[in-house]
């Protein structure tokens, strides 16, 4: 098990929630190696303001389970679910354990990786890209860079300043013909003025809002969605099967976003066949990593049943990339696109590479 932490810089900034800020991306690379020399790779995103995971953290928790994951066979799933079960929480390190495990199981039956995943359900899915908080140039800026790259819909943050985050959003709606908008407020807003916020998203062309209010606030959360002026998208309340049931149950959301980066191809695979037996809609979100994370998102986001824009376009903020992935077409990316990509450049990544 090898640790590569590194850092990628970024072309543009991405502020959201109270105060939280990404200017690069200082991730960790897995690779996993077994036994015969095949090797699985995946992204952790380290993001301290959401899964409370720092970077020292991350290594210390994979020093931690490295001894009872060595010598575990590649395909005995029960005893590695077993090995990541025993340490709670560490939701991305996890995650990124689970991806690489599918790579190198892959490796080792010398199948491309999609083929261990369920046939996909369609040709093509609508990609989206998350627009931070920021000064109006720097968003018009960001969000040209994006359009240009053939992107149609926009993820953007509000809850610091509304009136100046409506503006703007009004204002791109006028720049960028044909884009359609969702907003995430990060838990930012509160009972009280919840409603209205959404009935201003809902006239300005809004489709969606991503967690409204905060979390631990499920009666408000379950009250706001019945008024039915949005659909909510769940995403900071839904890290892990058991999460999702408990959603379900208090029936607090519409759109399930999805995140392998947290929960790898297993938990994911598990929640989406959850939200489709309760009816729910599902979208496939890379947690703002580099293209390495975007292609494993985008491999799932092709499953039945992920039926909202997919946010597989972050990797365009950053100023370089160490594997390949597609262009985007009219809004699209095409499977065909994404199972001809997923390449690793060892070069490329050691000019970013921290140790």
């Amino acid at each position: 098990i090898r640790p590569r932490p590194f850092r990628l810089p970024l072309a543009a900034d991405l502020s959201w929630g109270k105060a939280s800020r990404l200017g690069e991306l200082h991730h960790l690379l897995l690779e996993l190696e077994l036994d015969d020399g095949s090797i699985g790779r995946a992204e952790v995103p380290i993001r301290p303001t959401i899964y409370g995971e720092t970077l020292a953290g991350t290594l210390a928790a994979l020093e931690y389970l490295e001894p009872d994951l060595l010598g575990v066979e590649v395909d005995d799933t029960g005893r590695l679910d077993a090995v990541l079960a025993a340490l709670p929480f560490n939701h991305a390190l996890k995650g990124g354990l689970d991806l690489a495990l599918w790579g190198a199981r892959a490796a080792c039956k010398r199948s491309p990786l999609h083929a261990l995943l369920p046939l996909p359900a369609r040709e093509r899915v609508q990609v989206s890209y998350i627009l931070g908080l920021a000064v109006e140039e720097e968003m018009i800026r960001d969000a040209t860079a994006a359009y240009e790259q053939e992107v149609r819909v926009f993820k953007l943050k509000v809850g610091r300043d509304l009136e100046a985050e409506l503006r703007l959003a009004a204002g791109l709606m006028e720049r960028l013909p044909g884009a359609a908008f969702y907003a995430d407020a990060n838990q930012t807003l509160n009972e009280a003025d919840a409603e209205a916020v959404l009935s201003r998203l809902l006239e300005l062309g809004f489709l969606y809002v991503e967690e409204p209010l905060p979390i631990e606030q499920v009666r408000e959360r379950n009250i706001l969605r019945s008024k039915g002026i949005l659909p909510l998208i769940a995403d900071d309340s839904v890290f892990t099967p058991g999460d999702l049931e408990r959603e379900l149950t208090l029936d607090t959301f519409d759109i399930l976003n999805l995140k392998p980066a947290r929960s790898g191809f297993s938990r994911s695979l598990e929640m989406l066949a959850l939200a489709r037996q309760a009816g729910r809609v599902a979208m496939v979100g890379s947690q703002a990593c580099s293209s390495l994370g975007a292609y494993h998102a985008a491999l799932l986001a092709f499953q039945a049943g992920v039926d909202a824009p997919n946010e597989l376009a972050f990797h365009l903020k950053a100023e370089d990339s160490f594997f390949s992935f597609p262009a985007f077409h009219e809004g699209f990316l095409y499977w065909q696109d994404l199972v001809g990509a997923g390449l690793f450049d060892e070069a490329a990544f050691r000019r970013y590479e921290t140790a």
